[in-house]
């Protein structure tokens, strides 16, 4: 067990290691500094401009960079309705697998375009070798969106009053050919060479250990996983994402898709500190972070390696932990640290079953994506960050009687009424959605039973789950849940759309406004936001605005489950 964690200190330790560089890297990127990658892809970027009709050097304020967010979102699902409800007869399907549904097309595509990666579907037999490259592509896409978004926040932030925010194209673009496809070639790589599947052929015809006829699925894997895990997408080839060996083949691989899920989030926040001249600042919601996300994975990797106390009950030994729903190549602590990090950022693939953790680690999970601000996804992260230091800065403001200042502008009524309305809807969607389900599952358990493999306590856990997850863009799930019907496919995405773009366009106006007002010069009375003390300010009102909205719901569920295993 030591040794095992000890492997979870070194994966944590390498992704901070490489965040750092990676973060300068980025901030050279988005500042249209030289890189040593600009020879090979500054011919790429010019033919997607030429192609696209694109000015890459015209300058954008707040609202043009939303429209533009906006408008390629709207292509690009209509363009994957399309695919996904005729795979059947198009090209690329090998295996004959059939064409999704309405419904099912509809959650699956919102899913994708939102970086939610929801799958209500086995990727092996739900969607054809063309369906899965379509949503790799849109893996790209929504993960590029989101680090342009921020890029245009880390912009307004700057210490000057200005309307012009760059090119949305511009940030789009290099975010995805600078950072996105060359750290997915190098892990796709590394997936290949150690057993992933990277082949256009169908099923292949294998003989067992106990002499039966198998055929096992592949297809291009390595690819998709490199991305689902660097982009914080989440959407695996298979159903069992990475829990099957052929998308995570050993303990190296599970390191490496490990790494790749938090390491842009971290290095953006290193990339603001760059961008701003703010390192300092930047190591403070590094900080915060860190400390919130430890709040978690230590927990849960601790009841994980004690077991399930129901089984101990029995007498029966327990010495690798809780097993159940877990890969013994991995181990729990390894396990239950996937678990946190996936659910602290909005990568949501898995390498067990969530469904199978004990209560308080299931709970520790929701947390994450109930917070969502602790390292998050690719961009969004920190905007969703970003929302807590404008509330923070204006609490601190009113409580020392002054004005409240942030960077130099003044957070006024406007800023907060958005703040305040982004930070509250995500616990209206989980809460509201949750109640709802939990009604009609109460109203007719008849009709409703197939939704629920758990009654009781751990059912109502597996709802709250799978909302939660749609609103922090996460993906993730209680397998034990039926969410393959037309209610869930709909309520479901109706939360991934609602809470992928209100939380982006509310940082881009608050920032958007902000930068058009005038600079005022730090004085002896201004707030210092570089501080531990400021630290502490923002970690306060997460756990208040965000966590302790949730305590009634997770004490129905997970909660109540633990008290119930004793």
């Amino acid at each position: 067990m030591k040794t095992q964690i000890a492997g979870v200190i070194i994966m944590y330790g390498l992704m901070v290691l490489l965040a750092i560089p990676l973060g300068r890297y980025i901030a050279k990127i988005y500042e249209g500094k030289k890189t040593w990658l600009d020879p090979v892809l500054n011919p790429l970027d010019k033919i997607f401009y030429k192609l696209s009709g694109i000015r890459a050097e015209r300058e954008m304020n707040w609202k043009q960079h939303l429209l533009a967010l906006l408008t390629i979102n709207v292509v690009w699902f209509l363009f994957s309705m399309l695919i996904l409800m005729n795979m059947s007869w198009l090209p690329l399907n090998p295996d004959g697998n059939p064409s999704m549904s309405a419904d099912t097309a509809f959650n699956t595509t919102i899913s994708f375009i939102s970086n939610t990666n929801l799958q209500h579907y086995a990727g092996e037999t739900g969607v054809s070798y063309l369906g899965q490259l379509v949503l790799m592509l849109f893996q790209f896409i929504s993960a590029g969106v989101g680090m342009a978004a921020c890029a245009v926040v880390f912009n307004a932030m700057k210490e000057r009053s200005t309307e012009k925010l760059g090119n949305f194209y511009y940030y789009f673009v290099r975010s995805c050919t600078r950072m996105l496809l060359p750290l997915s070639v190098v892990v796709a790589i590394l997936l290949a060479f150690n057993g992933s599947p990277m082949t256009f052929k169908g099923k292949d015809q294998l003989i067992s250990l106990q002499g039966d006829t198998v055929h096992v699925s592949r297809g291009p894997v390595a690819a998709m996983v490199a991305i689902k895990q660097l982009g914080t997408n989440g959407g695996g080839f298979f159903g069992a994402n990475s829990a099957v060996p052929l998308e995570n083949p050993n303990y190296f691989t599970n390191m490496v898709e490990n790494i790749g899920i938090a390491l842009i989030p971290i290095a953006m926040v290193f990339a603001l500190g760059h961008i701003l001249n703010r390192k300092r600042f930047a190591w403070v919601i590094f900080v915060v972070m860190t400390a919130g996300f430890l709040c978690f994975v230590i927990p849960a990797i601790y009841f994980e390696s004690k077991g399930n106390p129901a089984i101990a009950n029995l007498g029966v030994g327990q010495q690798l932990g809780s097993m159940e729903g877990k890969e013994i190549r991995f181990g729990s602590p390894a396990t239950a640290y996937w678990a946190i990090v996936t659910t602290t950022t909005s990568n949501g693939s898995v390498n067990a079953m969530h469904d199978s953790l004990t209560p308080l680690s299931g709970m520790f999970t929701m947390m994450g994506m109930m917070v969502n601000c602790f390292y998050g996804g690719v961009g969004v992260g920190f905007l969703n960050f970003y929302i807590f230091i404008i509330i923070a800065v204006f609490i601190s403001g009113l409580m020392v009687g002054r004005t409240p200042e942030f960077l130099g502008k003044k957070i006024e009524a406007k800023e907060m009424k958005i703040a305040t309305i982004v930070a509250l809807l995500h616990t209206f969607l989980i809460l509201a959605f949750t109640g709802l389900s939990s009604h009609m599952f109460a109203g007719d358990p008849k009709t409703y039973a197939a939704w629920l493999n758990n009654p009781g306590h751990h059912g109502f856990s597996e709802m709250l789950y799978e909302y939660t997850s749609s609103s922090a863009n996460n993906g993730s799930e209680f397998g034990g849940l039926g969410t393959g019907v037309p209610f869930w496919n709909i309520t479901s995405g109706i939360v991934m759309i609602i809470s992928r773009y209100i939380p982006i366009i509310g940082p881009l106006a608050i920032a958007g406004i902000l930068a058009r007002k005038k600079y005022i010069p730090e004085s002896a009375g201004t707030l210092k936001t570089d501080t531990g003390t400021f630290g502490i300010m923002i970690f306060a009102v997460i756990a208040i605005v965000a966590a302790l909205s949730f305590f009634p719901a997770l004490s129905l569920g997970p909660i109540a489950e633990f008290f119930s295993m004793k």
